[in-house]
């Protein structure tokens, strides 16, 4: 991509508070964006090949939305925990592992998406973040649902596609949990917490597509208060 081309798009966020470069081959944050530091709401460098993002990001104080769809991260630098105002994070279809330890800082963070990624586990740091809505931790290869997460405050978790076999009883706890997707797993019917169903907030569960038959779910008490 040539200079005069960032640099249109670079005098357009300056103007607007919104940066947007998608599907360019890029490999690299731009070097350029660090300018605008001060000024940039958002962010969206989503289909391009950037490996590593710069712990320049930690600078960018204003920033409410960063979308980083389908690159190639396969870590994100503890800087990124900087970012006070930032209530939006897609991060869909990268290789990350893990998350920074310091993630629980995102105090302002509302929605994450992680969908497509190589996460081992349900990511703990989740469970400091007091304004999520929305988890989207689809399509990795997540085995259990560990206790720590009575304290997630999210409203939705997705959780379908991944290789869950093992939920803790501890979900039932989750405060304002009303949307559980389990689609697709290695569940088996006895290792679905009963208190799912009968105490617990979620109202809707999803499970089509584990080891059992949902005609079975069906039977069980508290089944007729979710749907």
């Amino acid at each position: 991509m040539g200079n005069s081309a960032l640099k249109a798009h670079l005098e357009t966020a300056q103007k607007t508070g919104v940066f947007q470069l998608t599907g360019k081959g890029l490999s690299e944050f731009p070097e350029d964006l660090q300018k605008l530091a001060s000024n940039l709401r958002t962010i969206d460098l989503s289909s391009n090949k950037i490996e590593l993002l710069t712990p320049v990001i930690g600078k960018f104080s204003v920033l409410k939305s960063l979308s980083l769809n389908n690159n190639k991260l396969t870590a994100l630098p503890e800087e990124l925990c900087k970012l006070k105002k930032l209530d939006t994070l897609h991060l869909n279809g990268n290789h990350l592992r893990r998350l920074p330890a310091g993630f629980g800082q995102l105090s302002a963070l509302k929605t994450l998406s992680l969908s497509g990624n190589q996460l081992r586990t349900v990511p703990t740091q989740l469970c400091s973040l007091r304004h999520l809505d929305v988890v989207d931790l689809s399509k990795n290869q997540i085995q259990s649902v560990p206790d720590a997460v009575e304290e997630l405050q999210a409203i939705e978790l997705n959780l379908n596609q991944n290789q869950i076999s093992q939920i803790s009883v501890q979900i039932s706890h989750c405060p304002r949990l009303k949307v559980l997707r389990l689609e697709e797993n290695c569940l088996e019917l006895s290792m679905l917490p009963q208190s799912i169903l009968s105490d617990s907030q979620i109202s809707l569960l999803a499970v089509e597509g584990n080891l059992f038959e949902i005609k079975k779910l069906r039977e069980l008490e508290g089944y007729d208060k979710i749907s």
